[in-house]
């Protein structure tokens, strides 16, 4: 049984990214579901299935009670960190196409400014972390920027990555973002050489090489492309999923290689596989960048470009509007807002649909990639169509 285009992204639905909310998380999520079940044109009562996020602490029992949902069919909750949300499209699926549930509600995103705050180390502690907490932290590692920053730093020992090409990524991120009214960073844009004069975080991540700490959340409605058809909006057909769990799984400093992900190739292979097609048909993409080094670790890993040609691809403007793979078009978690990758797969569907302002659309635009890495380089992929081929 292939699950190629068997279902479908029928609504999509965001809050307000901010810096400060007097919002609880659950009402986030809450809002974003109700958007995204509007723009489906379905009710709380349609939904059967739900996939909470557990990086925000939340579980499904916050859904069924809020939204009145008296008979679930089907949830599951996915500990993947950054990962989880394409990780729970992988479950969505799944449970849609094999006729386990009819309407999956996934939703996404956290109080990542007010409250959780990844910098402060204040974020939802899963056991994942027991270990790094145990045996790094102590020792002077203690938050996400020092873990992956040791990846950074591999990347540009073995492959000569500068700190210059992942500014890159940072200002492109920007720069996009400045077509987006509703990005955080609208109006704020940056250049090469601001990106070279922010404070050092740590070694060799910068300030302006960190994604966001933003509050807000994001929610996608999946149902099955027959039903889809039918609803108001264009459905956006989910051609390929992929996931795979990195090995060893309780930290960074483990890894056989710092400086690739092979989850996320595996996630990508297989993709790939289930939708048919080969990177080379992709017209844009949608990388979570908790940092730039994953933009550049990511492209690598997807088979966008050849191990340790990242930098240099980046550095060329691949990566922009206009260029060869159009990255991020909403700003991403570096300049929209922080959302677990969320805000990336609403941005995705919506550029399949056509309803992104003109200035940043991508040109002739008919399938899509959204990559997800979480925990410790966790990863999962889905490739989104216009048409179901």
């Amino acid at each position: 049984m292939s699950l190629r285009n068997a279902t479908a992204i029928a609504g999509v639905g965001n809050t307000a990214y901010t810096r400060g909310t007097d919002k609880s998380a659950i009402e986030l999520h809450l809002e974003a579901s109700f958007k995204a079940l509007a723009d489906a044109g379905l009710t709380p009562a349609d939904v059967d299935g739900i996939m909470p996020a557990a990086s925000a602490g939340r579980i499904v029992e916050d859904f069924t009670r809020n939204l009145g949902i008296r008979d679930l069919r089907f949830s599951s909750t996915k500990h993947m960190g950054g990962g989880s949300m394409i990780a729970s499209i992988h479950d969505a699926v799944m449970a849609v196409g094999s006729g386990e549930a009819s309407c999956v509600l996934v939703s996404g995103g956290r109080l990542g400014y007010s409250s959780e705050r990844v910098s402060t180390g204040n974020f939802v502690r899963e056991h994942v972390f027991d270990d790094v907490f145990e045996f790094e932290v102590p020792y002077g590692s203690p938050t996400a920027a020092t873990w992956f920053a040791q990846c950074a730093q591999r990347h540009m020992y073995l492959y000569g990555t500068t700190s210059e090409q992942m500014g890159h990524v940072s200002v492109t991120m920007r720069e996009h973002a400045q077509l987006n009214p509703k990005a955080l960073m609208y109006g704020k844009p940056i250049t090469l050489a601001d990106h070279q004069a922010s404070r050092m975080i740590t070694t060799p991540f910068r300030l302006l090489d960190c994604s966001l700490e933003s509050d807000g959340a994001a929610a996608a409605v999946i149902v099955s492309a027959e039903r889809a058809r039918d609803l108001p909006k264009p459905p956006v057909y989910i051609s390929g999923v992929g996931e795979s769990h990195g090995y060893p799984p309780t930290s960074i400093t483990q890894k056989p290689d710092l400086a690739f992900i092979p989850a996320l190739q595996s996630a990508a292979e297989r993709a790939y596989d289930m939708a048919g097609i080969t990177v080379d048909d992709l017209d844009g993409l949608y990388i979570h960048e908790g940092f730039s080094w994953f933009v550049i670790g990511t492209l690598e890993a997807i088979g966008v470009c050849k191990v340790g040609e990242g930098g240099p691809y980046v550095e060329d403007g691949n990566i922009k509007l206009g260029g060869r793979l159009p990255l991020n078009t909403n700003g991403g978690a570096m300049s929209e807002g922080h959302v677990s990758g969320m805000n990336h797969l609403a941005e995705a569907v919506r550029q399949l649909r056509g309803e992104v302002p003109a200035a940043r659309q991508i040109a002739n635009v008919s399938t899509v990639a959204v990559v997800t890495e979480g925990n410790f380089l966790d990863g999962a992929m889905t490739v989104l169509s216009k048409d179901a081929a």
